[in-house]
C-alpha cells in the first residue's frame, strides 16, 4: 500500500470535518495545522444556539434568490475558515497552514476551484496564516501563498481603468 502524502492526509481530515456542516448550499471543512499538529478545526454552520438551515428546512439566501458568492452577510452560517480561526489562539496560527475542502450537500461531490470568500480571506490574512491548501479532486489540490496571492494581489481594490 502506498503511503498518502501529508497534504492529502490533512485534506482528508478537513473532508471529515465538513460532514458536520449545516449549510444547505455548500459543505466546507477547514483545519489549521502548525508544526505538523492540528491546531483547530471548523465547518460552516449557524452560530452556537441559533437554528441552522438544516433545522429550519430552508436557506435564507436561496429563499431570497441571492446568487452564490453574493451577500454573505445574509447567510446564517459562520464559515469554516472563521470557525477554525476563532477556535485557536493567534500564537498557534501565525505561519500555519489552513486546509480546506468543499462539497455539494446534495450530491456529496467535491466542488473544484472553491476558495475562501473575501471576508474569510481578510480573517486568514489577519490571523497570520501563511498557506491555504484547497482540494479540487480526491488527490489534487491548490496551494495559496497568502502574502503573494491574497495580500500583494489585493482583489478588494477596484480595477485600474
Amino acid at each position: 500500500m502506498e503511503r498518502i502524502d501529508k497534504e492529502n492526509y490533512y485534506l482528508d481530515i478537513a473532508a471529515t470535518v465538513l460532514e458536520r456542516s449545516t449549510c444547505m448550499r455548500r459543505f466546507y471543512g477547514a483545519i489549521i495545522v502548525q508544526h505538523d499538529e492540528i491546531v483547530s478545526t471548523g465547518y460552516n454552520g449557524a452560530p452556537r444556539g441559533r437554528k441552522n438551515c438544516l433545522d429550519l428546512g430552508y436557506c435564507t439566501r436561496e429563499a431570497m434568490k441571492i446568487p452564490s458568492g453574493e451577500r454573505y452577510e445574509l447567510c446564517r452560517s459562520v464559515h469554516a475558515e472563521a470557525n477554525a480561526i476563532i477556535s485557536a489562539a493567534r500564537s498557534e496560527v501565525l505561519g500555519a497552514t489552513l486546509y480546506m475542502v468543499c462539497k455539494d450537500p446534495k450530491t456529496k461531490q467535491l466542488i473544484p476551484h472553491s476558495t475562501s470568500c473575501s471576508m474569510c480571506r481578510r480573517l486568514i490574512i489577519n490571523a497570520g496564516i501563511r498557506r491555504v491548501v484547497i482540494r479540487d479532486t480526491d488527490t489534487r489540490y491548490r496551494v495559496v501563498d497568502v502574502v503573494k496571492d491574497w495580500v500583494e494581489q489585493d482583489d478588494s481594490l477596484p480595477r485600474q481603468v
